[in-house]
């Protein structure tokens, strides 16, 4: 693919659940080899779009792209050996070790005339290792911490050895420390394997830092698209959120960081007289 290209679009897309319309006619594009997050307030489409881009919801009008072609034209497993998706909430089966965990993974490549191979034990022991979890191979998943889990879901997302990663919403339900530890490691998946990834992130300043490539979303429409240092902006943040705040430059990143406005004291009644 040439630079500038996007190998994941939607295009003209109306998405809908049973007869609730989230978005008419919306068109995003995901810059290949970027580290793209979709941001917006609650119930503003972000998940839906990820829905939509990952196969898993089809468009009732308008078309996902995938590599020039309809992606619900496309054989199931033929999409899952080039996009991996972590999805909102996972649920592991009981019993189930990180080790057989993440080597479901390797099921877009397993078929009739190809069974489990030293290949799948090498990517799965890689991918173990690459979001820091290998110790943990025997351990059994629902005795995880919440960090630990979702860096096995991601191990077994990494074994897929999809060039396109989606992630919905990956540090939901995680203090600060693992939010970060998390944002690091899809960073470092960014930076050095050159994967596009693709995240929705509800904290705007997570976005700002760690993405190359914003979609600013509000109401079901992209309101913004571009690098963080263009779109995050005072004006674009009180269309978006309703929320007053200054913009300034991070002093550890050099990325956008939004402060809102101080909260106005409630004035004080005047004292009566004596």
């Amino acid at each position: 693919m040439q630079a500038g290209t996007s190998r994941l679009r939607g295009t003209g897309m109306t998405l809908a659940y049973d007869r609730r319309t989230v978005a008419e006619d919306l068109t995003v594009a995901v810059p290949d080899h970027s580290f793209t997050v979709v941001i917006g307030p609650n119930a503003c489409g972000k998940s839906t779009v990820l829905r939509a881009l990952s196969r898993m919801l089809r468009p009732t009008s308008g078309s996902v792209l995938l590599d020039g072609a309809d992606i619900h034209r496309r054989p199931a497993r033929q999409v899952a050996r080039t996009l991996g998706l972590l999805p909102q909430s996972s649920i592991a089966p009981d019993g189930i070790t990180v080790a057989e965990l993440v080597a479901r993974g390797r099921y877009p490549h397993q078929g009739l005339l190809r069974q489990w191979s030293r290949e799948d034990e090498r990517v799965v022991e890689e991918s173990m290792t690459a979001t820091g979890v290998a110790d943990l191979a025997d351990r059994v998943v629902d005795e995880l911490s919440g960090g630990q889990r979702q860096r096995v879901w991601i191990a077994m997302a990494l074994a897929q050895q999809t060039p396109l990663l989606l992630l919905d919403e990956p540090t939901t339900y995680l203090d600060i420390a693992h939010q970060i530890e998390i944002l690091d490691l899809c960073a470092r998946l960014h930076e050095e394997q050159g994967r596009t990834l693709v995240a929705v992130l509800h904290d705007l300043n997570h976005a700002a830092r760690y993405a190359t490539h914003l979609i600013a979303m509000r109401d079901g429409r992209v309101v913004a698209a571009g690098p963080p240092g263009e779109v995050v902006t005072a004006e674009l943040v009180a269309e978006v959120f309703g929320l007053s705040c200054r913009v300034i430059e991070d002093p550890e990143s050099g990325t956008p960081l939004v402060v809102p406005a101080a909260r106005r004291p409630a004035a004080r009644p005047a004292p009566e007289p004596a």
